[in-house]
């Protein structure tokens, strides 16, 4: 993969992950679990970030095991289960990953990007 095309997608998922967390914040956990909007838009927002991620492990598979701070197995598997299995995903775990794990993952993209930027 291009080092263009592969920030392409550190990108696509940054963004992703940051507009997740933004759809939630102000909100608590029981405002999110009775808003059905921002239960869809965060969960699309969670399969971008999956697919992206996805992208990246196909194209380039050596990626990921160089960067293994980020939980690429996790990311990938919420994507599947929200695309595969919406009614068995479970909000309070959305809500969660919205807000406590998205954003260590947009500073962790954010550094993967300046590293790869610099030429690793």
């Amino acid at each position: 993969m291009s080092n263009e095309r592969l920030l392409e997608h550190i990108d696509r998922m940054q963004a992703a992950a940051q507009t997740a967390f933004d759809l939630t914040a102000g909100m608590s956990e029981a405002q999110f679990l009775g808003d059905i909007r921002t239960q869809l838009a965060v969960t699309m927002s969670l399969v971008l970030v999956g697919e992206a991620a996805a992208r990246i492990s196909a194209i380039e598979p050596g990626f990921p095991q160089s960067h293994p701070e980020i939980p690429w197995t996790r990311i990938k598997g919420m994507r599947n289960l929200i695309v595969h299995d919406y009614y068995k995903a479970e909000l309070p775990v959305i809500w969660q990953t919205a807000r406590t794990a998205l954003p260590d993952l947009v500073t962790q993209l954010e550094n993967i990007r300046h590293w790869r930027i610099q030429g690793e």
